[in-house]
Parts: C-alpha cells; structure tokens; sequence
C-alpha cells in the first residue's frame, strides 16, 4: 500500500473545492488516512518546497501557499501517488486532460488548487513534514476488494 501527499491549495480552499477534491479522489478509489486544516508558515512551507530552492517562482511559490489556509491530506492505495496525480491533472491546467481536478476547476499554473506528491520518495519527505505519525490512520474501506482488486 502506498501513501501520497495531496494539498489542496489556498485557492482551492478559497473557491470551495475542498469537499470536490475529497470526493474524487474517494472516489477514484483512494482512501483518505490524514486531514487537517493548516495556516501554513514560512518554515513550513519553505521545507515542502525546498527542492524548489533554486528556482525563479520560489519566493512566490511561499507566498502563495502562506497567503490562506490549505487542506493538507494523506491518501493511500495501490499506486497511491500515480492515482492522485491523475486525478489532479497537469501541473498547467490548460494542458491538464479533460475530466481531471485541474481541467475542470482552473486556468492559471499557479492557481492550479492541488499539490501532489510526485513520487514514493517525495510522498514520504513531505508526509513527514505536514503529519506526525500518530496523525495518519490506517484502516479498511469496506469496499476495497471492488476498488483495489488484485492490485492490494
């Protein structure tokens, strides 16, 4: 079982798209193990964005995320990580597939709603860094022989 990151962004939180976001990727077939509303400091945020460091739109990638509340969650399933990030879609909406998050819901790379995990390795610093241990549940849906299949 494999574990992913999932933000929803200041902009998503701001427009309401917090409960549509939770919702498709339940629906998709992730299971949701952490959540939590979070007033993101500079410490913080410059810690998820650290492998960023270098490039020109960090100092406005950290004040974005510091500019409103985000929705920080940990979503869980068989290939967990490459789920979410379809469902969200590109990174640019307006080449994001038809039917994803970012397609549907924005227009503008930086005001795109989610942050995703982009692999196992990124899932787990950034797990890390947005949820202790005791934070994250691991349970059984009662629908996961239909969701997962053999793939659990």
């Amino acid at each position: 079982m494999e574990r992913t990151l999932v933000l929803v962004k200041p902009d998503g939180v701001q427009r309401g798209l917090v409960g549509t976001i939770i919702q498709r990727l339940e629906q998709r077939g992730l299971r949701l193990a952490g959540l939590k509303m979070v007033r993101v400091d500079r410490a913080t945020a410059e810690r998820h964005y650290e492998p960023l460091k270098d490039r020109p739109f960090f100092p406005a990638l950290i004040d974005f995320i510091t500019s409103s509340p985000v929705v920080a969650m940990a979503w869980e399933g068989p290939h967990a990580v490459e789920a979410a990030r379809q469902t969200m879609g590109a990174t640019n909406p307006l080449q994001a597939a038809p039917g994803t998050l970012r397609a549907d819901y924005a227009l503008d790379i930086q005001f795109n709603l989610v942050h995703g995990s982009d692999s196992a390795e990124s899932a787990a610093r950034e797990l890390a860094i947005w949820f202790r241990p005791e934070e994250l549940v691991s349970w059984t849906r009662a629908d996961e022989d239909w969701a997962f299949g053999q793939s659990k």
